[in-house]
């Protein structure tokens, strides 16, 4: 088990918005968090990567309990590395330039290197535009940069939030080969927040359903696609 969650409720002031969550990541899996807009999925990766405080539970990577972790320990010492919803790139800066600010906080330059060769063969895109500034990019341009810049912390679990949002088809399935890829190598777990629900769960091995911060249901990713209440719900069947 990579990562769980216990019994964690997390609040915007006086208004809690989740209840009592428990989730869970083994080594190497693909876990698809699913559910409306305001569900509390975005909520849930801010708290995974330290950008949000616990009201109560435990977050545990390998056992360590990481609660109370900075954002910089969280991607330093326990290589958590997010995907933010809206990409979030540094607009006046290069492809590369926003791609090595990913390994702003790694020591091993040599390594660093050979990461940046294999995110530029993951996006081979980009290797034409990597003295570009990043704002003036296409929506899944940037969020090719997006998900390298991640990929260049050297991450043992990846958060994606919301890899489909506002992008042509054509481009999500672009990026969904870009992420089975990422997925094969082995080197690290995915949790990937998607409103897609048919999408999500997919591409996933296991998913969580998301209502109001409180999981719904949970299970193999393809028993949850074939569960008429998702299927009524959330593909309109």
């Amino acid at each position: 088990m990579l990562l769980k969650i216990e019994g964690l409720d997390v609040a915007y002031g006086d208004i809690q918005v989740i209840w009592n969550l428990n989730l869970e990541v083994k080594e190497k899996e693909l876990v698809a968090l699913v559910g409306a807009n305001g569900a509390g999925k975005s909520t849930l990766l801010n708290t995974i990567s330290g950008l949000l405080p616990t009201k109560k539970g435990k977050i545990l990577l390998r056992g360590i309990d990481i609660s109370k972790m900075s954002p910089s320990q969280r991607v330093k010492e326990m290589r958590i590395l997010q995907v933010p919803e809206g990409r979030k790139l540094f607009s006046g800066m290069t492809v590369n330039e926003n791609l090595l600010m990913g390994a702003f906080l790694r020591e091993d330059r040599d390594q660093v290197k050979k990461d940046l060769e294999w995110v530029y063969s993951l996006f081979p895109e980009m290797t034409n535009k990597s003295n570009n500034y990043a704002g003036n990019l296409s929506g899944g341009e940037q969020q090719m940069v997006a998900i390298g810049r991640a990929l260049m912390g050297d991450p043992q679990l990846l958060l994606i939030d919301e890899l489909s949002l506002g992008l042509a088809p054509i481009v999500v399935d672009r990026l969904v080969k870009a992420i089975e890829v990422i997925r094969n190598t082995g080197k690290m777990s995915i949790v990937m927040v998607e409103q897609d629900v048919h999408l999500g769960f997919q591409i996933s091995d296991r998913g969580y359903v998301i209502e109001t911060g409180i999981i719904r249901k949970e299970g193999n990713s393809k028993e949850l696609l074939d569960d008429d209440s998702i299927k009524t719900a959330y593909l309109g069947l």
